[in-house]
């Protein structure tokens, strides 16, 4: 029987992930510090702080997961700091886990900074690293917090005889709410904004975003490769990339995504316009919407996320991921991006967080 331990149930990739593995009937713990039980039902809660390991011990005694899940870190002021607190939360987790000796395999989700490091790092005169990007590429001689993190498994793997294997996602479009990076319901919030003030839904970003070849990770798709990391032979002590498996340009979908707010859509126009700066002074107007239109969040700051948008959307360079690794190796899953932002919009408006 497999028994698994999702750490950061309540995220946008933790949420989605217990959903399918209820679906295919896995018993299933959801780690946090504040569970939200009725988020996924049939999730059994699991209240924990990862960077206390008496809470740790407490919370974990008497139980024993074949498969932990780690989809969540913590947001530093610094990249040294992110070192430090996110390796320390993996090394407590599985610190934690050892003494029952049940863990079978141990995923990790990073993401595409494994390639890209800090923005500094292509912006300030760094060589920027070829696309679409591949898991074989090196790590970059640059402080990294994902490397940590992998360190921090690779030590407890060798020590304790699991498995592992690390997930690779690009921007991850799914629901959640308080998460700190979600551009999906981030521009779905401004296109709703625009509507209701009859402004433009314009362009944010970069012409480099603008023009070129990108991707997205449905949280449901990242979802599916867990599940079947997890159990398949050839995914073990891997790593692999994960997203949609389609590719776009913004300047394609942006006119599609306006087209489903009916809202008039501005493409880039030779400047970048920060969201944060945009949206800096819309929690008031979002209150007003909330009220007028019965929304279940009033607070904008629990929905929106435009500083990481920003960040995706105002790179200065294209971004685009390989998947062939994870298709010869028998994962074959593939989601349509517009279905995942339509998707996405669509249950947002069904659960009252947009009008």
């Amino acid at each position: 029987m497999n028994n698994a331990l999702v750490v950061g149930a309540s995220g946008i990739i933790g949420s989605n992930l217990a959903r399918e593995l209820l679906a295919h009937d896995w018993p299933t713990y959801g780690l946090s510090r504040t569970p939200r039980p009725d988020d996924v039902p049939g999730l059994q809660p699991v209240a924990a702080d990862l960077l206390d390991p008496a809470s740790l011990t407490a919370a974990l005694a008497g139980l024993a997961p074949t498969h932990v899940f780690i989809t969540t870190w913590m947001r530093q002021d610094t990249e040294a700091e992110n070192i430090r607190v996110n390796a320390l939360m993996i090394r407590n987790l599985l610190d934690a886990l050892a003494p029952q000796q049940s863990v079978q395999h141990v995923a990790l989700v990073t993401g595409l900074k494994h390639y890209l490091g800090p923005f500094e790092a292509y912006v300030n005169g760094g060589t920027p690293p070829p696309t679409p990007l591949r898991e074989e590429q090196p790590r970059l001689p640059l402080d990294n917090f994902y490397y940590a993190q992998e360190d921090e498994v690779y030590a407890a793997a060798a020590r304790d005889g699991f498995t592992w294997s690390i997930h690779r996602p690009h921007t991850i479009i799914g629901k959640a709410v308080g998460n700190l990076m979600n551009l999906g319901t981030t521009l779905a919030v401004y296109a709703s904004i625009c509507r209701e003030t009859g402004r433009p839904f314009r362009w944010p970003g970069s012409e480099a975003q603008w023009n070129g070849l990108s991707d997205v990770t449905d949280a449901r798709i990242i979802a599916q490769q867990l599940r079947w990391a997890a159990t398949a032979e050839t995914a073990r002590n891997e790593a692999f990339n994960i997203v949609n498996g389609d590719v776009f340009r913004w300047s394609w979908l942006w006119p599609r995504l306006a087209a489903w707010f009916g809202v008039e859509a501005v493409g880039f126009d030779g400047t970048i316009h920060p969201l944060e700066a945009e949206m800096s002074a819309d929690a008031p107007v979002w209150r007003d919407m909330a009220a007028r239109y019965q929304l279940a969040e009033a607070n904008l700051s629990r929905l929106a996320s435009p500083w990481h948008t920003d960040l995706d959307l105002g790179r200065p360079i294209e971004v685009m991921t390989d998947m062939s690794k994870s298709r010869r190796h028998g994962f074959l899953a593939y989601q349509t991006t517009e279905d995942s932002f339509f998707d996405l919009f669509a249950q947002l408006r069904t659960d009252r967080l947009i009008p």
